[in-house]
């Protein structure tokens, strides 16, 4: 099952100091936690903003390392461009220890496309191969439907896009396993219902 979905910055914002990084969406799958029962929903929330800038932080470590040991140089791509741009895209999977920030150990699988990263947290026992198809099936989508690489574009005016493509690809949290003529009929759902 999948715990979690991240979409949140990589490169430095003008608002936030050089380390830090901004959550643009988050979307959390599964029963909550134990520890979060006893809480007050003031206190739920804010163990879960700590719980998923933990993760955002640790992810945009690595991108920022993946891009150093590249080499290669940062170039912004524009509207129209979505394709190239996740082509280059760097990705990567991290593990995360038992208690840091999710209750037992997972992965976290990311793609890093220009200035965002695309973050899905997994259980350990999921199929990752499947997982980051799925990961860059909603990278795709959410960029070429939301135009999230286009000059002022607002992920966070734009959340209820990101929860349907969200409802079809990961119906609760579960990855699904998609034949090509499946994922055809819902690549043609989600451009109707996203022309909308």
């Amino acid at each position: 099952m999948v715990v979690c979905f991240l979409i949140h910055t990589v490169c430095p914002v003008n608002a936030l100091s050089a380390g830090e990084s901004r959550i643009l969406y988050s979307r959390l799958f599964g029963p909550e936690e134990p520890t979060l029962l006893h809480r007050t929903a003031e206190q739920q929330r804010l163990a879960q903003k700590e719980t998923l800038g933990l993760v955002a932080r640790q992810v945009r470590s690595a991108v920022t390392a993946s891009r150093e040991a590249s080499g290669r140089v940062f170039v912004e791509a524009g509207l129209g461009e979505e394709a190239t741009a996740l082509s280059e895209a760097e990705y990567g999977v991290l593990s995360l220890a038992h208690r840091e920030p999710f209750a037992g150990h997972c992965a976290a699988l990311w793609l890093g496309v220009q200035a965002l990263a695309f973050t899905l947290v997994c259980q350990p026992h999921e199929n990752l191969l499947l997982a980051e198809a799925t990961l860059r099936n909603l990278t795709r989508h959410c960029l070429e439907e939301l135009r999230l690489l286009g000059p002022g574009s607002e992920v966070l005016l734009k959340s209820d896009r990101v929860d349907a493509l969200l409802q079809r690809f990961l119906p609760h949290g579960q990855l699904l396993f998609l034949n090509h003529r499946f994922a055809l009929a819902m690549d043609k759902e989600i451009s109707s219902y996203m022309g909308k």
